[in-house]
């Protein structure tokens, strides 16, 4: 239905948002741990770095919040006392929504009257063996990102609900320490022999490792400072000898050195793996060393994306969503994925996180940039039952921008406009985040053990080539019909084919110039230069040939032998 500009525009807003809401969402990016995906007391939900900063900025000191063996009735009975200046905070706003939708909550907030029974109850639905699924089915999810170390096994969950990702910060920027070294040398079982070498093999091996076990994409939040850019292997290799003999000592022009090339390498190793490479950037950390746990950093306005440049050129097969901490920085980020194809608008990060920069920044994009090449949102939760409240707040924004802008200003119609929310919040995720494909467990293996060689993949991720030799399992997976040869039998005559042949031959004419027609057309004549060219006779003068003195074989003449004939040598 076409929108009229004097209808009001409510009703299409609760029209699309009820739509949006029913979009089953899978979750492309969390922290939280899949061995204890939902939460087991309020603490863990009051314990979420947004309350704890938030009431240390008010006012509670720090101590009272990260007292060492502080019990979680405790914590909350402290929390509940600072609760009472935040209560404006969108953040606010989801620990109500999460109390209200989780643990049949009534009232507009929490106080020091009412937290004891709201603990107790949520404490004993949370002792659920299913809660995390009961959080799951309620939130409308059906998966959820993790961030994992690079070291994690990611064994004893399931990846099709709690998806891998490789987390690259420790690699990039801590690999000077010498626990971050020996972890790597332990979980890839590749020896470091301190050589470039040895450390791309271990690299290669995480992804092996995270790619068979399901992963969907490669992460790293990234400090204002850095610029990703190519170092060359002799550079790398006396940066790497630095590091290893000095650690975090080291000549920092060397330190971050390494850090360009193990950043290069991971990008590198995206391409090759089909991966798209999550950049978060804009992050400083320790700004605040006095704050709260996760309370300390802040975004600096200073970073631009022109520091990835030459990034973005270099690697056009590998996708890269980003996000920006800082809203003032989204202009340009819609610019980048404006033009480049390889660059994505990837949720709203952070202290971008709130009702009024995400409205902005949503309008902005959905406004200016492909819509295949928007991420929508991403919760960024630690426990299960951020999700709900994080996506809601979204969903009404997304709702409101879709219906004022689009239907009540560009004329679309309410299922048009539910279409585009659809793509955003859900049908890019499966797009941008498809599996890679499975690694060849047949294929001939490296020095480290392994897999040699991964196809090769063309943008949208199917195969590029086709092994010219290839073997059944790789024939069936083709889908493309192999080709049958059969020896022929002593019984085949050349006669057999007699009836293939034309009875009337075509007359080509006499190429040969054996016979002499009656005229120039007639067929058999001899084959005439199109005019204006003329006979052409090869000899060596025409050809400016020379004798080669030791063998008389002719030849073109080099520099010095022209020189020689022109009497200039």
């Amino acid at each position: 239905m076409a929108a009229s500009p004097t209808r009001d525009l409510s009703s299409a807003r609760d029209t699309i948002y009820q739509a949006i809401s029913a979009i089953r969402l899978i979750d492309p990016h969390t922290h939280i741990n899949p061995h204890s995906a939902g939460s087991t007391t309020l603490a863990d939900i009051l314990g979420y770095h947004y309350y704890t900063e938030l009431v240390h900025s008010a006012g509670m000191p720090r101590l009272e919040i990260e007292e060492p063996g502080i019990e979680p009735r405790e914590l909350v009975r402290r929390m509940v006392h600072g609760l009472g200046n935040i209560t404006n905070t969108a953040n606010y706003h989801w620990l109500i929504q999460i109390c209200r939708e989780f643990f049949d909550f009534t009232d507009d907030a929490i106080t020091l009257d009412n937290w004891e029974d709201l603990f107790d109850r949520s404490e004993q639905k949370m002792a659920s063996p299913d809660w995390a699924q009961t959080v799951l089915d309620q939130s409308n999810v059906e998966a959820v990102f993790l961030t994992n170390d690079f070291d994690d096994d990611l064994a004893g969950f399931d990846t099709n609900t709690y998806i891998p990702c490789l987390r690259t910060d420790d690699l990039v920027f801590h690999l000077a320490k010498q626990e971050v070294q020996d972890r790597l040398e332990a979980c890839s079982g590749i020896a470091n022999d301190g050589s470039l070498k040895s450390l791309h093999a271990a690299l290669r091996q995480r992804f092996v490792h995270f790619v068979s076990k399901g992963a969907r994409a490669c992460a790293i939040s990234i400090p204002p400072s850095f610029q990703p850019t190519p170092v060359s292997d002799g550079r790398a290799q006396n940066a790497y000898d630095s590091v290893l003999t000095n650690g975090t000592d080291a000549n920092p022009e060397d330190i971050a050195a390494l850090s360009r090339k193990v950043f290069w390498t991971l990008a590198e190793l995206c391409d090759e793996f089909g991966l798209p490479f999550d950049l978060m950037i804009g992050v400083n950390r320790g700004v605040y060393p006095g704050g709260v746990y996760q309370g300390q950093d802040l975004y600096d306005s200073r970073v631009s994306l022109i520091q990835y440049r030459e990034l973005f050129n270099a690697f056009p097969r590998v996708k890269f969503p980003i996000s920006v901490l800082a809203s003032v920085t989204n202009q340009e980020l819609v610019s980048y994925s404006w033009i480049f194809p390889n660059v994505l608008t990837n949720g709203h990060w952070w202290y971008s996180n709130t009702p009024s920069f995400i409205h902005r920044d949503a309008a902005a994009r959905l406004e200016a940039v492909p819509r295949n090449k928007q991420i929508g949102y991403y919760s960024d939760a630690y426990k299960l039952e951020f999700v709900l409240p994080k996506f809601d707040m979204y969903r009404r924004i997304l709702a409101r921008v879709l219906a004022d802008e689009f239907v009540g200003e560009n004329g679309w119609s309410e299922e048009k406009a539910i279409e585009l929310g659809r793509q955003v919040l859900r049908g890019n995720v499966d797009e941008i985040f498809r599996a890679p494909q499975a690694i060849d467990e047949s294929a001939p293996l490296d020095e480290f053990g392994n897999p040699a060689v991964i196809a090769g993949r063309t943008s949208d991720g199917t195969n590029e080539d086709l092994d010219p030799v290839p073997s059944d399992a790789e024939i069936d997976s083709s889908g493309v019909s192999d080709v049958t040869l059969s020896e022929t039998t002593g019984d085949d005559h050349a006669t057999d084919l007699d009836h293939e042949i034309d009875a009337v031959p075509l007359n080509v004419g006499d190429l040969l110039g054996d016979k002499n027609p009656s005229g120039p057309d007639a067929p058999g004549s001899q084959i005439h230069p199109i005019a204006g060219d003329g006979e052409f006779t090869p000899d060596g003068k025409s050809m400016r040939l020379r004798p080669d003195p030791m063998t008389g074989e002719l030849h073109f003449p080099v520099d010095e032998d022209e020189k020689k004939s022109k009497g200039e040598g």
